[in-house]
């Protein structure tokens, strides 16, 4: 073409999480049975939405009102019953115009990057959730900026290498936390949370907090919401959804909440911003947002969410027992979400490493993607190639540390078990291969 048409973020748009299931896919016509650990989707995995919440669901369907559109932001109703419920919790107050419905969250996130000013730059975690890296990588042209959670010290954020990233660039006009965190399943405390407010404010700085697992959290504090910490000078957005917590992934129903707009002139005008963008659209989804006060008011909707963390605790360690142990290797037990990250120690992984492939097509075809993959992608595709798990590689993550991510969502709890069986023997005999000097 005589003009170039190709967006200068292009190439930050990388999804290791989906991409890989088309290797998987391959894989799979081959007649490898497949055994997908890559995306955090509960119905996938089996879970059974309660009567209760269909019932709910069923009803609106019932009702004209919600094959209409809603308001540009969100159904008014249910954004009163969400503002009245974040003010419950004390700390910042809002009204129901401070938050803001969005077709899922990728959508939102899509729109806080896409509109905000190119130069200004948002500092992550590392490792980093791709939809959020990729969005703030493409919105700037360059690659995202991070700081670094330590695996030594239980995946918590190294609060000096953010404050010292933050005061020698000036181009950072905000800090993402992801709270609990994906992929490493983290939970931060009310000191740790107040530690990056601070920063923020000294340096005049938002905090965008991905909130999506809130109440997946089976920490030993609890859920500790963006609202009950930051106060009334940070300018702040926590980002929200049903998509886990209901669970209901379809639905593409996730919303923003807006603290201390009205403090800076410029915060108030970036929202606005995103006000605007959201009146082309016309609105979001309906039927979702007006399933929310229904399903959270329901008696049992907290005897659901204490009946999911239980189960979601007790495979976190069942995991990470499993696969404890094994030289070279280190698993942290998460503590929110459900995901679990393997953590390679550096140097224990090398390119002579292999794993045995049964199936001589799968072999042939997952040879050629090896020579260019980074040490735990090489790991992960003999892994699908030959015991047919599907994990993401960690290095995806946007971060050089070597490992994989797996979901503690299998409901099926002996084979939850036998997965982890696998991953465990899968993981002795391709460090073992290094150690018996096998090349290939």
């Amino acid at each position: 073409m005589r003009r170039n048409i190709v967006y200068s973020g292009a190439d930050a748009l990388i999804y290791e999480i989906r991409q890989i299931v088309s290797i998987a896919k391959t894989i799979q016509s081959h007649g490898v049975p497949i055994i997908w650990e890559n995306i955090g989707d509960p119905i996938q995995k089996g879970e059974q939405i309660p009567g209760w919440m269909k019932e709910i669901v069923q009803g609106l369907v019932a009702e004209n009102k919600s094959w209409a559109y809603t308001a540009t932001q969100g159904d008014e109703d249910t954004r009163r019953f969400l503002a009245t419920k974040v003010n419950e919790r004390g700390g910042a107050q809002i009204t129901h115009e401070d938050i803001f419905f969005f077709n899922g969250l990728g959508d939102a996130i899509g729109k806080i990057f896409g509109f905000m000013r190119r130069e200004a730059r948002v500092l992550g975690p590392s490792p980093a959730y791709s939809t959020l890296s990729s969005a703030e990588a493409a919105h700037s042209g360059y690659e995202h900026l991070t700081y670094n959670l330590n695996p030594d010290k239980d995946w918590m954020p190294d609060i000096q290498d953010i404050e010292n990233k933050v005061k020698y660039n000036d181009s950072i006009a905000g800090i993402l936390l992801i709270n609990p965190d994906n992929p490493t399943g983290a939970v931060y405390s009310k000191e740790i949370i107040s530690e990056i407010v601070r920063i923020c404010e000294k340096y005049d700085t938002m905090l965008i907090c991905d909130e999506t697992y809130a109440h997946v959290n089976y920490s030993e504090f609890g859920s500790i919401h963006l609202s009950e910490v930051i106060g009334d000078r940070v300018a702040g957005i926590a980002l929200r959804s049903i998509s886990k917590e209901f669970p209901w992934p379809g639905a593409r129903c996730g919303w923003i909440e807006v603290f201390n707009r009205k403090k800076d002139p410029m915060f108030d005008r970036y929202i606005k911003t995103l006000l605007d963008a959201k009146m082309l659209e016309v609105c979001s989804t309906t039927l979702p947002q007006m399933s929310i006060p229904r399903v959270y008011s329901h008696p049992e909707f907290l005897p659901h969410l204490k009946r999911r963390n239980a189960k979601f605790k007790s495979r976190a360690e069942r995991g990470t027992k499993a696969l404890s142990g094994i030289p070279g290797v280190k698993v942290i037990c998460p503590k929110g979400a459900f995901y679990l990250t393997v953590f390679f120690e550096p140097g224990t992984l090398d390119d002579s490493m292999s794993l045995p492939i049964s199936n001589s097509q799968v072999e042939d075809y997952i040879k050629p993607l090896l020579a260019s993959s980074a040490p735990d992608r090489r790991f992960v595709l003999q892994l699908l190639a030959s015991t047919g798990i599907c994990v993401v590689p960690l290095s995806s993550f946007c971060c050089d540390l070597q490992g994989y991510r797996v979901t503690l969502l299998e409901e099926d709890e002996a084979k939850f078990d036998e997965i982890f069986v696998s991953l465990a023997k899968a993981m002795r005999s391709y460090i073992e291969s290094k150690v018996e000097g096998r090349t290939h």
